[in-house]
């Protein structure tokens, strides 16, 4: 446990933001899932609905540095695939 004033500002703190990032994280995972149920299903275009929100939330974990820049990026362009794939077919 923290012993000094400023350690337990800090351990407050700290849990403060793991709890932010964990949410974010969570939204993230929700809407990746969400995405993928849909693009499996035969609803494309709901799909195609969903993928606005999916960018939105790599999008706030690209900006809270839960995720990479790189990571970002792949995982919009898989979304974008597996919208796109299940178009064409």
């Amino acid at each position: 446990m923290p012993i000094t004033k400023s350690a337990k500002k800090a351990m407050r703190g700290s849990r403060r933001k793991r709890a932010l990032n964990l949410r974010r994280k969570k939204a993230l995972r929700e809407a990746w899932k969400e995405l993928k149920t849909l693009a499996v299903s035969e609803a494309a275009t709901a799909a195609r609905e969903q993928l606005p929100a999916v960018y939105q939330a790599i999008d706030k974990a690209l900006k809270r540095g839960i995720i990479k820049k790189s990571a970002a990026a792949r995982r919009k362009s898989q979304a974008a695939r597996l919208v796109n794939q299940k178009k064409k077919v």
